[in-house]
């Protein structure tokens, strides 16, 4: 190898070195600049972090499962009971495979699981992870109204709520830099919103018809989304958790019903009451 041809490979290899540590050395002194109230880090820690932080308005999808992955593994060593019935789980996950084939985001590896409880409930977080109370599968009448529950939460991913949520929050709180966010920091952040959400009148209309148009295109009757708000709410006393929420259930009703009456689907696949039952009796 000539000097020349040397020195344009030292030069390249100085270039392909230089500007990912310029990047971490950007993180880290962002990080020391940073307030973050209530809480030291020692240098190690700070350059652990810099290597580790998320940039939440920029999120990959494999981030986004990861950090979901994360926050999954949080909830399997709390408090929540998941259920082990591989019966309920398959037959979980079945639905829910059908509806992410039909979703804005049908390459995301989507994970369902069951929660032995009986309130009437489901929540999402990242990266595809959905999770289905053994309540709401009781209270709902046939297949297509749970259904139309999991297409909703399946909604809220496609849509990427909980992920602009969490910068919000992370911003308000001031634990976030241009850098962006500490993984660490955005797993806690995500869960308690997750768990907690303060839905937004926009996140629940947009879930909704993202919800209802995953459920038509995968054969489901539409009308077991109405037919399940609607009967959550007769039933009177205090409302589910996934309903509680802004905006009215009855004017999402209206603007489901709305959309229905607007579209030409002759779909009635899921009404079968006695099939639904059969396939849930391991937990009635």
């Amino acid at each position: 190898m000539n000097w020349k041809s040397f020195l344009a490979n030292h030069h390249s290899l100085r270039r392909k070195w230089f500007h990912p540590l310029i990047s971490v050395v950007v993180a880290v002194s962002l990080c020391l600049t940073t307030s973050l109230p209530g809480k030291a880090f020692d240098i190690r820690s700070l350059l652990f972090q810099g290597i580790q932080i998320i940039q939440m308005s920029n999120l990959s999808d494999r981030q986004e499962v990861d950090l979901g992955k994360q926050m999954n593994q949080q909830l399997q060593s709390g408090d929540i009971k998941f259920s082990r019935n591989s019966q309920i789980n398959r037959y979980v996950d079945k639905i829910g495979q059908r509806l992410v084939a039909n979703s804005d985001r049908p390459d995301l590896p989507f994970t369902f699981q069951v929660v032995e409880d009986d309130s009437i409930n489901a929540f999402a977080t990242l990266g595809g992870y959905v999770y289905v109370h053994t309540g709401l599968m009781k209270a709902a009448e046939n297949e297509a109204e749970l259904a139309s529950v999991i297409a909703h939460e399946i909604g809220h991913i496609t849509g990427k709520h909980l992920v602009q949520q969490m910068r919000q929050r992370a911003l308000a709180n001031g634990v976030t830099s241009a850098a962006g966010l500490d993984r660490n920091a955005a797993v806690g952040i995500g869960l308690e919103l997750a768990l907690n959400r303060p839905r937004s009148r926009k996140d629940e209309f947009d879930a909704d018809n993202r919800g209802l148009r995953t459920l038509t295109e995968a054969g489901y009757a539409p009308a077991g989304m109405v037919s399940f708000m609607r009967k959550l709410m007769q039933k009177g006393g205090s409302m589910p958790t996934f309903l509680s929420t802004h905006p009215g259930t009855g004017d999402r009703i209206n603007a489901l019903q709305s959309a229905i009456n607007a579209q030409a689907s002759n779909q009635r696949d899921g009404l079968d009451n006695v099939a639904y039952r059969a396939n849930i009796r391991p937990i009635l």
